[in-house]
């Protein structure tokens, strides 16, 4: 009986499935034939997107590759698809290869698929599919939304729904800080994760932001932030509007209280530290004014500001000069006599090195004159007699004491 192309291709894969049937229910060890390697890898995937699953044969001989799922079901029988899900679809086939793609992966799909080579003996190849669900949005909340400064605060953030679990980092400005983390299993290994972060927080964290960082291999750069709000007590300054130099006698003293903090301070006084204030000082909003001062108004005037949080105070004393005194002319006086000192100083130096020649010049010019009419004589004796007539002489020889 004669036998169309469809026909014998249609025993074929009958025979192939009878086989295939038979060596379901055998061995699941890898085993290589003399020559042959079945070779596939294991494959994570994000829950909704594709997986790859490949199976390859180095020096194949012909033999039949298949691909079955967890529950030993045949995926792919060479090229052909006996499974009727059409998420599968073939990529590649030859006689080294068989390549197919699962589509829209889900929770249900994770497990062991086998690559079967029909030699003989037969071989096995496992590829696990692990479905990596990742978290929802991470979840930021904190204990208050306003915290006052050397205060605790808590933040939680939760990360829901992951798989696997979550870690969660966190930070504050480029600062990594340490939480306390809690991890709950739902369903199906799935879990959600919450971590605690308690920190105590100054003026300089206000306007900081806290970070919390999700790390799941299903996601990347996945994180929340939020904004620390802290209250702190007033900065307080002092400034001298006038004058610029010193405080005479006579003159007038305008200071400003400068004050910030958080909230902005309610109220700012003015008051002479363990003293009455000058009686016709005069206080406009952050602004002190005194004219006509004089040395009975010296003292510590002091500025302080208040607000939710707390005070605080700056000080300004206040010392009144006689009116001639003047800071520039006293510079200019030390300027002057220093002038004068170095050129005093030099003069007499000048004058010891003068004198110093002068007696090394006169003292050579008396032996001199002491041996005078010597030189003439004829012999010894007359000389001694001119010498001792030269002593006689006053006006040959003098000498100077000085």
């Amino acid at each position: 009986m004669a036998i169309s192309g469809h026909g014998s291709h249609s025993i074929s894969l009958f025979f192939y499935m009878i086989l295939a049937t038979f060596l379901h229910k055998g061995t699941t060890q890898t085993i290589s034939a003399q020559g042959q390697n079945l070779v596939t890898n294991n494959v994570s995937v994000v829950e909704g997107e594709t997986a790859i699953i490949s199976c390859r044969v180095k020096n194949n001989d012909d033999s039949v590759i298949q691909l079955l799922n967890p529950n030993r079901q045949t995926i792919y029988f060479r090229d052909v698809r006996p499974l009727k899900d059409s998420r599968f679809q073939l990529v590649n086939f030859s006689d080294n290869e068989l390549l197919v793609s699962l589509s829209n992966v889900s929770l249900s799909d994770e497990g062991r698929y086998v690559c079967q080579l029909y030699t003989d003996p037969p071989q096995e190849a496992y590829a696990d599919i692990t479905v990596l669900v990742p978290p929802g949005n991470p979840i930021l909340e904190s204990r208050e939304e306003i915290v006052s400064e050397g205060n605790e605060t808590e933040i939680t953030c939760t990360a829901m729904g992951s798989k696997p679990a979550s870690t969660i980092k966190w930070m504050k400005g480029n600062q990594p800080l340490q939480g306390e983390a809690t991890v709950e299993e739902l369903y199906d290994r799935m879990f959600t994760v919450t971590s605690r972060l308690k920190l105590t927080v100054s003026k300089e964290d206000d306007g900081v932001a806290i970070i919390c960082i999700i790390d799941h291999p299903a996601v990347k750069d996945f994180q929340a932030q939020k904004y620390l709000e802290v209250q702190y007590k007033p900065e307080v300054k002092i400034v001298v509007e006038f004058p610029e130099g010193l405080t005479r006698e006579g003159e007038n003293l305008e200071l400003t209280c400068k004050a910030k903090g958080k909230p902005q301070p309610h109220q700012i006084n003015w008051h002479k530290v363990d003293d009455d204030f000058p009686s016709h000082a005069v206080i406009t909003g952050t602004d002190l004014f005194i004219e006509n001062l004089n040395k009975s108004y010296n003292g510590t005037y002091r500025c302080v500001a208040s607000n939710l949080v707390g005070e605080a105070y700056d000080d300004y004393i206040l010392y009144v000069y006689d009116s001639r005194a003047d800071g520039v002319q006293q510079k200019i006086d030390h300027a002057v006599i220093g002038g004068v000192v170095a050129v005093v100083v030099f003069a007499m130096l000048c004058l010891l090195i003068v004198l110093g020649r002068y007696f090394a010049r006169h003292k050579g010019t008396y032996f001199t004159h002491e041996a005078k009419g010597a030189d003439d004589a004829a012999d010894a004796d007359t000389a001694i007699i001119n010498a001792e007539g030269g002593h006689n002489n006053s006006d040959d020889k003098k000498e100077y004491y000085i």
